[in-house]
C-alpha cells in the first residue's frame, strides 16, 4: 500500500525547530502514534522508518521526529538531557493534537522507550506504549560513555565517540539521568504496554525489560525478539516488530484512557454481584475479553501465534495462576500457625497436556491426553530439612489443588435476557 510521507517542523522544549516526518496511510487514519528514536540516533533509521511504514499501512499515522540536536533538528546536543527529549516529546504530541489528533500510540527505541514512559503522564489521550530494547533506568545509556564519566565529573563536559560520532556530554546531562525514576512512574501509566525485547542484546540487557514488565500493571505483554540486534539491523527483525505491533495497537487505539474508577471500581459501577466472576468480550481483537471481578478489571487474550493480541493472561494462565497463588496463600498461613520462620515463597507453574501413559507422576487409573500441571516451589528462610519437606507437603493441600485434582461439575444455563 502507497504511503504519503510529509515533512514538518515544529518548535522543541528548547525553542529550536525540530525536523519530523508524519507517515501517513492511503486512506482514512484510523489513529495517530509517535515514535520517539534510540540514543543519538535519528527518525530516519531503518528500524524507525520500517516500524512506521508497518502502522501507516494498517492506517495509523506515525510522526517520528529528531530529538534537539540530533538529525536535521536545530540546537546543540551537549545543552540537551533526558528531561528535555521528554519535553520535546510532549510538544510533538501537542503539534499532532492541534493540527490532527493527540496520538493514542507512543513507540519508544532504546533511550526512547524510557522516554515515551516517562512522558506517558503528559499524554492522557495515549492509551497504548511500546517499548523496544528500552532500559528501565535512564542512567543506563551512561554506559556508553563510562570511560569519559570522571573527566565530564572533574571538567563538566567531555568529548565521547558514540556510534562512530563524536559528541559533547556535560555534567548536566549525567545529574539528569540520575535524577529520574522510570520504574516509580511505571505502575501509573494506566495504559496498556507492550516490551519487545532482545534476550541476547548487548546494549541495554534483558534484564531492564523484566524489571519494567515487573514494574507494569496490567494489560502488559512481553515479545521476545530472539537473535537481533539492539537497533534491529536486520530487515525481518524490523519488520516483525512492525507486524506485531500493528496487530496489537489495533485493539487499543479505539479505546480511551484506563480511568481510575475503572480500576477502582465498585460491584455497583461493574453490575456485579459477589462471587460472580463476569467475562465479556471487547470487540477488540479476536480474543480479548474484559474480566470482572468484584472492584477488580482483568484482560485475557490469547498470544498473537494464536490470532490474539497478546493484551493478558490466556485463560490456562489464569487457571495456572489461580493454582500458584492458591500455594503460596496457603504455604504462608500454614507457616503462620505453625510459627515458622518462612521467610519468602514462591512458586512457577507450567502447565500442559500429555499422555497418561508417559506420565509417570500422575496417578493410576487415568487414560488418553491429561492436563498436567507442574509446581516449582522456592521457600527461603530458617527451616529444618523437617519443616522444609512438610511445606512441600502442604503445597498438595491447597484448595485449588484438590479442586484441580478432583471432578468438578460445570452447569451452563441460559440468562433470560439472552
Amino acid at each position: 500500500m502507497e504511503i504519503e510521507i510529509k515533512k514538518i517542523t515544529f518548535e522543541g522544549a528548547s525553542g529550536h525547530k525540530l525536523s519530523a516526518r508524519l507517515d501517513l496511510p492511503n486512506g482514512k487514519v484510523r489513529a495517530y502514534a509517535l515514535f520517539a528514536h534510540c540514543f543519538t540516533c535519528s527518525k530516519d533509521i531503518f528500524a524507525a522508518s520500517r516500524i512506521a511504514r508497518g502502522l501507516a499501512d494498517r492506517g495509523i499515522a506515525v510522526l517520528r521526529f529528531d530529538f534537539t540536536g540530533l538529525g536535521a533538528s536545530e540546537g546543540e546536543f551537549a545543552n540537551s538531557n533526558f528531561s528535555s527529549n521528554v519535553g520535546d516529546l510532549v510538544l510533538a504530541a501537542d503539534h499532532l493534537r492541534q493540527n490532527h489528533e493527540a496520538p493514542k500510540l507512543l513507540i519508544g527505541h532504546s533511550l526512547g522507550g524510557a522516554a515515551v514512559l516517562a512522558a506517558a503522564s503528559q499524554l492522557p489521550e495515549a492509551t497504548a506504549i511500546a517499548t523496544i530494547g528500552a532500559p528501565a533506568h535512564a542512567g543506563h545509556v551512561a554506559q556508553n560513555f563510562c570511560a569519559d564519566i570522571e573527566s565530564i565529573e572533574q571538567d563538566g563536559e567531555a568529548s565521547v565517540q558514540l556510534g562512530g560520532r563524536e559528541f559533547t556530554i556535560q555534567k548536566q546531562f549525567l545529574d539528569d539521568l540520575r535524577a529520574q525514576d522510570i520504574l516509580g512512574s511505571i505502575g501509573d501509566l494506566r495504559k496498556a504496554l507492550m516490551i519487545f525485547h532482545a534476550p541476547l542484546d548487548q546494549v541495554v540487557g534483558i534484564d531492564n525489560a523484566a524489571e519494567i514488565f515487573i514494574a507494569a500493571k496490567h494489560p502488559k505483554s512481553f515479545v521476545s525478539l530472539d537473535d537481533a540486534d539492539h537497533l534491529l539491523t536486520r530487515r525481518e527483525d524490523a519488520v516483525y516488530v512492525a507486524e506485531v505491533l500493528s496487530a496489537w495497537a489495533m485493539g487499543y487505539i479505539d479505546s480511551g484512557p484506563v480511568a481510575d474508577e475503572a480500576i477502582k471500581g465498585d460491584e455497583a459501577s461493574f453490575g456485579v454481584e459477589d462471587g460472580i466472576v463476569r467475562v465479556s468480550e471487547t470487540g477488540r481483537g479476536k480474543f480479548q475479553q474484559d474480566v470482572m471481578v468484584g472492584a477488580h478489571r482483568l484482560l485475557a487474550d490469547e498470544p498473537v501465534s494464536h490470532g490474539g493480541l497478546d493484551s493478558g493472561p490466556s485463560p490456562y494462565d489464569f487457571l495456572a495462576t489461580a493454582l500458584g497463588t492458591c500455594t503460596t496463600m496457603t504455604l504462608r498461613m500454614y507457616a503462620e500457625h505453625k510459627k515458622l520462620k518462612l521467610d519468602h515463597v514462591a512458586v512457577d507453574v507450567s502447565h500442559g497436556k500429555v499422555h497418561a501413559d508417559d506420565c509417570m507422576d500422575c496417578g493410576e487409573g487415568r487414560s488418553g491426553r491429561i492436563d498436567r500441571f507442574e509446581r516449582r516451589l522456592e521457600i527461603k528462610g530458617d527451616l529444618s530439612p523437617a519443616e522444609i519437606k512438610r511445606l512441600v507437603e502442604i503445597a498438595d493441600k491447597c484448595p485449588v489443588h484438590k479442586t484441580l485434582e478432583k471432578s468438578s461439575v460445570v452447569v451452563t444455563t441460559l440468562k433470560e435476557n439472552s
